[in-house]
């Protein structure tokens, strides 16, 4: 396994779970697209919205700021749909500030990169009740961008200016997480800061604001698929979804576009969803362990969460799976609610993770239906699982916490399988481990050890995370083309500081990291993927491909970029980007 090579100033951020200083970013790279015949187009990109004059100062007029400097608040393109000529899109803003309820945050965080107030920010002074891990929220964004004129339209005033209840529905949406287009409607949605799902609905015909709404009974939406003319959705339950899952099906129309019900009752929240030789698969994301407590063998930790250690058992329906719904074609067209609980766990991290604490934090992105098999991919959030194995395993000292945050780490891992409702079923590690650590709390005399244990998988081409240990996500999966196209999420930029290191020589050297999301694409079913582009797309601050949509062959691409700082327009910018990959 490649490590991930963390500087000592995590360490004390672990409460924090990937909020770590980054300093000043290289100069920005020129796209490039290797000896393929792809291109790559900006079709837009977010603009500074705000003023910054320092951590507990009220926000400056502007901008143009003529005190302080420049900020860009909204970082992703977190929701993306095409209808005709149009594509519709959802911001997020600041999400790397955001963290979900049970997360501590401590002190603010500056530096050249980029700002998080948390309770000291001007909106949390002013709202005293608002929750220093949402100190950093802005409202979301909404836009369209009209392919032939290659116009960029912002149409969040369309929701603000329709009702007071429609601006304050989008005023308390955490981002757009997720969006849609089908039958006339577009459909962008997110999670409440308050409670439940928010949802607003435009008419892709005339563009005309049809309304919004609060699904309450939901904690979180991501996906949307569309199946045999059919509407699906992905959802999740509880706190930060993180309870259970549901998948919704869409029964309104442009008169009643907020019509919906429930055709699976999951275990689980739902990441992605695909239709995939006449069934719906979907990934999700495992029960929630933050905020929840979880005990060791030794009776140490706190809480009283299972984690299946030192109980001989565990609840692989409470880890991150990949779920399959009965065949769309039995009983009545499409999933109905008589479906609800004949879906079937065809998957879990259980078969390929050995360490029993680690693969409780595994989480599932993207996957696709390609080549007769499907593909799937991790995500870990950084430093998730190290936090969670500090609170069953607390370290004895120092060199034990340094092992634990060292063997906890994983870079993500892409697997292909088939044949799940036969018995010729087979699942292949595309790019992952044959072996990975694993600790063993009777180890040394019952001061516990990591030791080196077998995946059960010999990955077909490579190692995690497209042999790069800083690829962290398998953030989402398209098919267009005949191609099978993977963008990830990469953490070496936050991770490295923003400084390349020397590069390593000698027998165990490795290839140095790079800045930037990556763009991979299986170009055939037999073969490697290869990378379309490792740098971000020349802009090293680019940290994920969060979201893409096809048009034939060309493909659109949300990106994730975090940074609200990097305003100068002689270095890389931060902000969410639109961009357009054509062959």
């Amino acid at each position: 396994m490649r490590r991930l090579h963390l500087p000592g100033r995590l360490l004390p951020v672990l409460a924090v779970l990937g909020l770590v200083a980054t300093s000043a970013a290289p100069a920005a790279a020129e796209v490039t697209t290797g000896h393929h015949p792809e291109t790559v187009r900006l079709l837009a990109k977010a603009a500074a919205d705000e003023c910054f004059a320092g951590i507990g100062v009220d926000y400056p007029a502007g901008p143009p700021c003529a005190v302080g400097r420049e900020k860009v608040n909204q970082s992703y393109v977190w929701g993306l749909a095409k209808a005709g000529r149009q594509l519709w899109f959802g911001t997020g803003a600041n999400v790397l500030c955001l963290k979900p309820e049970g997360y501590d945050v401590g002190e603010p965080i500056l530096n050249d990169d980029y700002a998080c107030e948390f309770a000291n920010s001007q909106p949390a002074r002013q709202n005293p009740s608002l929750p220093a891990n949402l100190g950093d929220h802005r409202m979301p964004e909404v836009y369209t961008y009209d392919l032939a004129s290659e116009r960029l339209t912002e149409r969040t005033a369309d929701i603000t200016a329709a009702s007071p209840a429609d601006a304050a529905l989008l005023r308390s949406t955490a981002g757009l997480r997720s969006g849609t287009a089908h039958q006339g409607v577009v459909l962008l949605g997110g999670p409440s800061l308050v409670a439940g799902v928010n949802l607003f609905a435009f008419d892709t015909f005339t563009g005309r604001f049809l309304g919004s709404t609060n699904l309450g009974a939901y904690e979180n939406i991501r996906h949307f698929a569309i199946a045999d003319g059919v509407l699906y959705a992905g959802v999740g339950l509880g706190t930060n979804g993180g309870d259970s899952g549901r998948v919704l099906r869409w029964t309104g129309d442009r008169t009643d576009p907020f019509s919906f019900t429930e055709v699976a009752d999951l275990p689980t929240q739902v990441a992605d969803l695909t239709v995939h030789q006449g069934r719906i698969y979907v990934s999700t994301w495992p029960k929630a362990i933050v905020g929840a407590g979880v005990t060791g063998a030794d009776g140490t930790g706190t809480g009283t969460a299972a984690t299946g250690v030192g109980t001989g058992a565990v609840d692989t329906t409470d880890l991150a799976s990949i779920w399959m719904s009965p065949l769309l074609a039995d009983g009545e067209p499409g999933l109905t609610p008589g479906d609800a609980h004949s879906w079937t766990q065809v998957w879990s991290a259980a078969e390929y993770e050995p360490d029993p604490v680690v693969r409780r934090a595994y989480a599932l992105g993207g996957l696709a239906s390609y080549g007769g098999h499907l593909y799937w991919g991790t995500m870990h959030v950084p430093l998730q699982a190290t936090a969670l194995h500090l609170a069953v395993y607390p370290p004895k000292n120092q060199a034990q916490l340094a092992a634990t945050v060292q063997n906890t780490q994983r870079a993500f891992v892409v697997f292909r399988g088939r044949d799940f409702d036969g018995a010729d079923r087979a699942v292949e590690t595309l790019y992952g481990e044959s072996q990975l650590p694993a600790f063993d709390p009777a180890a040394n005399g019952g001061v516990g050890g990591w030791q080196t244990r077998p995946t059960g998988m010999t990955p077909v081409y490579g190692g995690s995370g497209f042999n790069d240990p800083y690829n962290l996500y398998a953030w989402k999966m398209l098919v267009a083309g005949g191609r099978l196209y993977i963008g990830t999420m990469d953490f070496a930029y936050i991770a490295l500081g923003g400084e390349m290191p020397a590069p390593e020589t000698g027998a165990t050297a490795v290839d140095p990291p790079t800045f930037g999301s990556d763009l991979w694409s299986f170009d055939a079913p037999g073969r490697p993927a290869r990378a379309v582009d490792r740098t971000g797309f020349g802009n090293p601050l680019n940290q994920g491909v969060r979201t893409m949509v096809a048009d034939g062959s060309t493909v659109y691409l949300g990106m994730a970029n975090p940074m609200n700082l990097r305003t100068d327009p002689a270095g890389p910018l931060g902000g969410w980007e639109l961009l357009e990959l054509t062959r």
